[in-house]
């Protein structure tokens, strides 16, 4: 049980880095514009704001799904 509550713990650290890096990469996109190691995240997040808002509600179920994922 200590094993997975260790593993559990690394895999929230790692989700919170990743989630930090996300949000760093789209300031330097917007900032910046196309930043080499960043790529077009903005650009990207907008495509699938675009293809979500597309699909009527099931994009709103699915917006609702992703958002559970982060809380």
């Amino acid at each position: 049980m200590k094993m997975l509550s260790g593993l559990a713990s690394t895999f929230n650290s790692l989700t919170n880095v990743i989630i930090s890096l996300l949000g760093l990469g789209i300031v330097l996109s917007l900032l910046g514009g196309n930043v080499p190691f960043v790529g077009e995240i903005a650009s990207n997040i907008v495509a699938l704001v675009q293809a979500l808002g597309d699909a009527g509600v099931v994009g709103l179920i699915a917006a609702i799904i992703i958002l559970g994922f982060y809380k």
